[in-house]
This record gives structure tokens, C-alpha cells and sequence, in this order.
């Protein structure tokens, strides 16, 4: 499955910011979907991730409160809502789906077989 994030772009300390995730095939329902990131000069990082049902939702402590993972899988799209966003969340953000069908979310971008080109975040001060 081919994945397409955007929703990316510039926005001030404190602002928000929604991530869409969307797939080319309609399986993508069956699947569980993650978000990680990349800031310059460091480590990719998860972020978020979602059971292929929607339900399962698990969350990096550095966002959790502040970022919310959901799925329209009628739209075979993913989102993240993120919210009192900060200089630190300033990353490009990917989203992946498993490759095992109805599988849990997962912390580790190991587990997951397909992945999105990423879309940049950036979050001034």
C-alpha cells in the first residue's frame, strides 16, 4: 500500500496543526497505522500509533495530552491532531501502516512495512 502524508507547514509556539495520512489501497482499513518523526540531527522517533479498528491508541510521553491519532477508514485516511505544539515537535512527520493485518500499533518503525515520504512540521518560537 502507498501512503501519502501532508497536512504539514509552519506554525508559532503553542499553535495546532492536523497530519493526514492517506492510502491507495482500500485494505488499508486492516492494518495498523503509526506516526514517527525525524528532527535535524537526531534519531527517528515514534510518536503515535492506532490498532487497525482505531481503538489501541498508544502515545510517545512527549506527546501524550498533546497529540491525538484517529482513523477515518472509510477515507482510508490516519490523522494526527496536535495541539500547544512546541520548537521541540519541529520534525518531519511519517506515517506507516504493519504489514500484518489487524495487528496493534506498535512503538517500533521495525514493525511496520509500509511508509509514507513525510511531511515537515516546523514550529517557531
Amino acid at each position: 500500500v502507498q501512503l501519502q502524508a501532508s497536512g504539514g507547514g509552519l506554525v508559532q509556539a503553542g499553535g495546532s496543526l492536523r497530519l493526514s495520512c492517506t492510502a491507495s489501497d482500500r485494505t488499508f482499513s486492516n492494518f495498523a497505522v503509526g506516526w514517527f518523526r525525524r528532527a535535524p540531527g537526531k534519531e527517528r522517533e515514534f510518536v503515535a500509533a492506532s490498532k487497525w479498528s482505531g481503538t489501541g491508541t498508544i502515545y510517545a510521553d512527549s506527546v501524550k495530552g498533546r497529540f491525538a491519532i484517529s482513523r477515518d477508514n472509510a477515507k482510508n485516511t490516519v490523522y494526527l491532531q496536535m495541539s500547544s505544539l512546541q520548537p521541540g515537535d519541529t520534525a518531519t512527520y511519517y506515517c506507516a501502516s504493519r504489514g500484518e493485518a489487524f495487528s496493534a500499533g506498535s512503538r517500533y518503525p521495525e514493525d511496520y512495512y509500509s511508509w509514507g515520504q513525510g511531511t515537515l512540521v516546523t514550529v517557531s518560537s
